[in-house]
Formats: structure tokens, C-alpha cells, sequence
């Protein structure tokens, strides 16, 4: 049974969520909790650290899925929220579609119970878009703004991932281009009624989910089309992806571009990046209008930071403050992420997994530690990383690493032989192009080789979207063993 629409979370007593293990659908649990709600959620496994955080929080956890948790929980829950990595054959949601329960994804939720009085400041886009979301709700922050958000990650400068301020005027939510639903097979930005969207990046990605290029082009062109009166569009101009897509747009477009050939509203100029983040100045017309300092690397993430400062000053913030929130901003949770340095040696965890992300990554920490060895750690894991869709292109993201070893790919075993992307195809491609390269079977090969390679002054960047089998804690613990 589905719900009817209404704004806030006041008229529910009990929600149970199916897939509450899930970053989002875990930060989701935690807020209702805050909110006085009595939580309950089921995943097929509960493990640290996530279930220490829901337990914590007061979230009561079911595993595995089982129609036998319908009476674990303790009558009717006024509402079920769905997760996307349900399916319509999990035996737990069969049960509570038999009883009648009512049912809803956590976008559709959003959509009918928080959204639709406030100012939705989407931030979508193939790359950056948990860093620029989160750069945008901490600049706001610090602004006084105090703006309700949803963030897809962890940020060090936000006390939740999912928070909801009373009496806010502004939404700030990482826009996803993944389905909703097993029942409702559309982006999950379709539902975040967008007032401003700024868009990042527009390429292929989730192979598992669109066929081409085209696929998701119309997923962007959807939600453009949904901007609403009075909003806007603030958009990077770098590829004709986006070029194309913002010459439909119906509302006001702010264009902005690190190249100062790309004919737009705003550029940034003289960037310099070093062991304290990113410097550089901010062009308006040409014009110089501002200095800006972030704390973290890389030309990806002056154009992240780029993007907050048009939108804040077109939101009415003043300069200095952005100034302020941009330079305290502390960085995302396994996003160029120091996890430690044994001996000499420097472990970063990232998430980067498409070819674009892992070379613009390796170019900002090659410039942060210049001069220390770069080494880099990648794991396939990705839907559209095990296959073949960028098997030429991942050759050539490799060229700011030092020595690169690959891992085998992350279970191909839907995936058919033909479509599936070769680890060892890569590494006789990094070694055509003069990379020191190696591959790996297993996570102890992996961490063993490593080891013995790396030396006092090296740094490791392990890139993964997954947990690779507990690779970083792995390494560490080999390198203090010497």
C-alpha cells in the first residue's frame, strides 16, 4: 500500500526500514531517531561499524531479511521504507506487501514529507558530488544559514549525513542518478524537487543500470527539465555532455569552467595546490573578484569549491563567509583520506573508481606531496569498473602514479564474459605507457606486495568504492610489522 502526502515526520510513530545498513538509509535511521521516531530495520547483514552507529543511535536490528521479522518488531509500523538494493522477491517485503503495510522509498519520502517548503539545492553530476554537497551545506553553516541536508557520504564538518533544521529555507541534497526502487525505475533526483541544480560532470557510469551514453544524458535532461520557477542551473562547461544538455535548460544557467578558453560566466586562474589544499582566484567576466583557499587538493575540488561560491553569492552570502567556510572545511570520509603513516610510509583512502575520478585524484595528491613516491592501489569493483566499458581509458588514468598494482575484479560473475573488464589487460596496458605495474588475486597477495615495495616517503592511494576486503587496516598492520 502506498502513503499519502504529507509535510513532516510528526504523524509517525514507528518507521522500519528494509536495507537500514546502507549509508543513506543507515543516516536516514538516525535522523527519524533523532526526531522522537522508534526506528526498527532489517538488512541481510549487520555488522560494525555500521550497526555499532544504529545501535547507538536506537535503531532495533533484524538480519537477516525474513517474513518472521514482521512479528520480531512488534505490531504495524505506520510507515516501510524501502532501500534500492531491495528487490521485489526479498521474502521480508513480500510479507509486508501481503499485510497491507504502508510502503515507500526513502526519495519519495523526502519528496512527500520534506521538500516541498523548502528551497532544494541539488548538487548532481557523474564526479564531486558528495564533496561539493557537503561543501555547500558547511559553507551555509557557517554562514548562519543552518540549512536541512542529505549527504550520500561522511563529512568530517557535519555532525550527521542526514539532518532536517526546523524552520529551514534551504534543502541542500546530493542529487543520484541510481534508480529509486524495484518499483520505480527512475534516478532518485527525480524526486527532490529542484529549486537551483548545480551539475558537475555529465559521462558515462552505472553500466548496471544504463545501456549508453544517451541513458543517462536523459537522466540529467530530466531533472534540468524539473527545475522549478524562480530557480537555476549552475553548470561546468568542461565537456559537451554538459554543453548539450544546458541548451535546454528553461531557467537561468550560470556557467562555470577551469579552462579560460570555455566561454563562461565564471573561471578560476593561477591554482596552485601544495601540502595545505588548493589556492586561487575567482574570475567573473574575466574579471578577478576574489581569492579563494580550500583545504583540500586538486583542480577537481577548486571547481568544486568554485561551484558553492556561485551559489552562495547568488543566495545572498557574503563573500568573507564563504571565504571562512570554504578554508574550514575538513573533507569527506574516504576522499583523499589519511588513514595513516607507518614508517615513513602514507596510506590514502579514496573512492574513486571512474577513470576520470582516479586520474584527476592521482594528479591532486601528486601535487599535495610532491616530491614522495605515489602509489597506487586499484580495485575494479564498480558496476561499470568490473567491465570492459573504459578497459583503454583506465590505462591512461594511471600516468601521475609512480607504480601501480591491480587487484583482481570484484565478483563478475553476471556479468558476461565477453562485456567483463580484465585487471591483467590493464597492467600490460600501464606497463605500455611505462608504469612500474603489478597484479593481485587475493587481498593478502595484495597487501604483502605492496609492503615489500613501498618505502619511507612513498605514499599509498588505495582506490576502492567498496571495503576491498579490509585492504587499508591490512596494509597498516604489515607495515608496522616492517
Amino acid at each position: 500500500m502506498r502513503m499519502e502526502s504529507s509535510v513532516g515526520t510528526g504523524r509517525f510513530k514507528h518507521v522500519h526500514i528494509l536495507g537500514v545498513c546502507g549509508t543513506l538509509m543507515g543516516a536516514f535511521a538516525a535522523y527519524l531517531r533523532r526526531s522522537g521516531v522508534r526506528v526498527t530495520g532489517s538488512d541481510q547483514n549487520v555488522y560494525p561499524p555500521m550497526s555499532d552507529v544504529l545501535r547507538n543511535a536506537g535503531v532495533e536490528l533484524y538480519s537477516p531479511y525474513d517474513a518472521a521479522n514482521l512479528d520480531k518488531i512488534g505490531g504495524v509500523p505506520d510507515l516501510v521504507v524501502v532501500g534500492n538494493v531491495i528487490v521485489r522477491t526479498n521474502p521480508e517485503m513480500i510479507a509486508y506487501m501481503n499485510r497491507g503495510d504502508v510502503y515507500v522509498s526513502l526519495p519519495e519520502f523526502m519528496e512527500k514529507h520534506l521538500l516541498s517548503v523548502t528551497r532544494n539545492l541539488v548538487v548532481a553530476g557523474t564526479h564531486g558530488k558528495t564533496t561539493t554537497s557537503s561543501l555547500l551545506a558547511h559553507v551555509l553553516n557557517v554562514s548562519g544559514r543552518a540549512p536541512s541536508y542529505f549527504i550520500g557520504g561522511v563529512s568530517v564538518s557535519l555532525p550527521h549525513s542526514f539532518h532536517v533544521e526546523s524552520g529551514s529555507s534551504c534543502f541542500v541534497l546530493e542529487g543520484d542518478e541510481y534508480d529509486t526502487a524495484f518499483w520505480d525505475k527512475v534516478p532518485k533526483f527525480n524526486h527532490y524537487l529542484p529549486d537551483d541544480v548545480i551539475l558537475t560532470s555529465v559521462e558515462y557510469d552505472h553500466a548496471d543500470i544504463y545501456p549508453d551514453l544517451d541513458a543517462v544524458k536523459n537522466a540529467f535532461r530530466g531533472l534540468i527539465s524539473r527545475i522549478r520557477t524562480g530557480g537555476r542551473l549552475i553548470a561546468c562547461v568542461e565537456t559537451a555532455n554538459v554543453r548539450e544538455l544546458i541548451a535546454e535548460a528553461k531557467v537561468p544557467v550560470v556557467s562555470y569552467s577551469r579552462n579560460l578558453s570555455d566561454p563562461a560566466d565564471y573561471h578560476f586562474s593561477g591554482a596552485v595546490t601544495d601540502g595545505t589544499g588548493i589556492r586561487f582566484d575567482v574570475l567573473h567576466q574575466g574579471k578577478k573578484i576574489d581569492e579563494l583557499s580550500l583545504t583540500l587538493p586538486g583542480e577537481h575540488n577548486a571547481l568544486n569549491a568554485l561551484a558553492v561560491y556561485i551559489e552562495c553569492r547568488l543566495l545572498g552570502v557574503e563573500s568573507e563567509q564563504i571565504k571562512k567556510g570554504l578554508a574550514s572545511f575538513s573533507g569527506i570520509k574516504r576522499r583523499q583520506e589519511e588513514r595513516g603513516e607507518i614508517n615513513g610510509v602514507l596510506v590514502i583512502d579514496d573512492f574513486a573508481h571512474h577513470p576520470t575520478a582516479v586520474r584527476e585524484t592521482l594528479a591532486a595528491l601528486a601535487a599535495k606531496y610532491s616530491g614522495r613516491r605515489l602509489v597506487a592501489v586499484f580495485e575494479p569493483r564498480s558496476a561499470t569498473s568490473r567491465r570492459k566499458v573504459f578497459q583503454k581509458e583506465y590505462s591512461e588514468a594511471f600516468d601521475r602514479a609512480d607504480e601501480v598494482f591491480v587487484a583482481v575484479a570484484h565478483d563478475q560473475s553476471k556479468i558476461p564474459a565477453d562485456q567483463q573488464f580484465s585487471s591483467q589487460e590493464l597492467v600490460d596496458g600501464l606497463r605500455a605507457r611505462g608504469r612500474k605495474a603489478g597484479f593481485f588475486e587475493s587481498v593478502e597477495e595484495g597487501v604483502n606486495s605492496v609492503a615489500i615495495s613501498c618505502r619511507s616517503g612513498d605514499v599509498v592511494a588505495v582506490l576502492s568504492n567498496g571495503g576491498f576486503g579490509g585492504f587499508i587496516p591490512k596494509l597498516l598492520e604489515r607495515l608496522r610489522q616492517g
